[in-house]
């Protein structure tokens, strides 16, 4: 038996409200929204989010089938110019995919942002449920709401491998562990066995992922230094590196990799006679700095792909992986070399 669908009237009941007021609260404008006492706003909004329901006209519609819309959640902005490197290229994956697929897509981007500049997917002004599943990227995720969204059932990929919360995560991400790997184990091979890393250790999966790989492959060879923060002073971190004799540089962030460089020329080193610097991870726009460093190709579109496919074939019955890391070809540059 069908179950029925909650329509506004069925809310205004649970809620003690009138139908009008319903109506007002989800569609109003914010003169009328004004009218509407705070407590009364906030009661209609619990038994929405308690019930999962959906305005019309999209609930009319789901009534009889599927919306072919995928909602894409980002925990921070997506378009402002300082994560336009990050987003993009997922983005590009992901509208690829969803036109081939015959769906569309859903920007989600209500919620208000909090102090930190994040979002929440719960948040009583996203349009979750408008969308048949969703799509959701960030550098950092909130653990509380991925264990709702796997608790509840609702149908999403994140686009990043995510550890589980309350149960198995549906992700598409990118193997950081055997790329680090790789890149710590060519630079062995160069005759480096003094190693340095710029960069936390234990943070978001990918960063602990980057530190895991980085000491599976060390074997024989010493750490001997580590600053485990961004953003320090090129000099002062030079100094610290030289003075502790390490011969490769392994940086979580370009941004540090770049005046790095700079300075270590700057002082008559040779990069990378003297020094090698890698990189662990490709960024958007290398040629931006006029340096190709040694680090690997992240696989951002096809990892937005991937995502998107993976949601469609939940949405549709199919069966599959729903785990899946892909390979981060190295890119060996300039900036790694043997020991002179």
């Amino acid at each position: 038996m069908a179950v029925k669908r909650l329509t506004q009237r069925d809310i205004a009941q649970l809620a003690g409200v009138s139908q009008a007021t319903v109506s007002l609260v989800l569609n109003g404008s914010s003169h009328s929204q004004d009218r509407i006492p705070d407590t009364t706003r906030q009661k209609v909004w619990k038994i929405i989010r308690e019930t999962g329901y959906v305005a019309d006209p999209v609930a009319r519609r789901m009534a009889h089938s599927r919306n072919s819309i995928l909602g894409v959640f980002t925990y921070e902005p997506a378009f402002p110019s300082e994560q336009a490197d990050f987003f993009a290229p997922f983005l590009f994956g992901i509208e690829q995919e969803a036109q081939s697929q015959g769906y569309d897509l859903l920007l989600l981007t209500a919620a208000a942002p909090g102090a930190d500049g994040s979002k929440k997917i719960f948040d009583e002004r996203n349009r979750l449920r408008l969308a048949d599943g969703c799509l959701v990227l960030g550098r950092n995720f909130d653990r509380d709401e991925l264990a709702r969204l796997v608790s509840d059932g609702h149908p999403f990929v994140a686009v990043g491998r995510r550890d589980d919360a309350g149960g198995p995560v549906p992700y598409v991400g990118a193997d950081y562990v055997a790329a680090t790997s790789d890149l710590v184990a060519f630079a062995r091979a160069n005759g480096h066995d003094r190693l340095a890393y710029v960069g936390p250790h234990q943070g978001a999966e990918s960063t602990f992922d980057r530190w895991r790989g980085f000491q599976a492959a060390m074997g024989d060879a010493r750490l001997v230094h580590h600053t485990k923060t961004v953003g320090r002073d090129p000099g002062h971190l030079l100094a610290e590196i030289r003075r502790d004799g390490a011969t490769a540089v392994f940086f979580t962030e370009l941004a540090d990799a770049i005046p790095f460089r700079r300075t270590a020329l700057a002082e008559g080193l040779r990069v990378p006679g003297d020094l090698s610097l890698i990189v662990l991870g490709s960024h958007v726009r290398p040629a931006d700095h006029g340096t190709q460093f040694a680090t690997y190709a992240i696989p951002r579109e096809e990892m937005g792909r991937r995502a998107t496919r993976m949601l469609v074939d939940e949405l549709e019955g199919r069966e599959g992986e729903r785990q899946i890391l892909l390979t981060c070809q190295r890119i060996e540059g300039e900036t790694l070399g043997s020991i002179q």
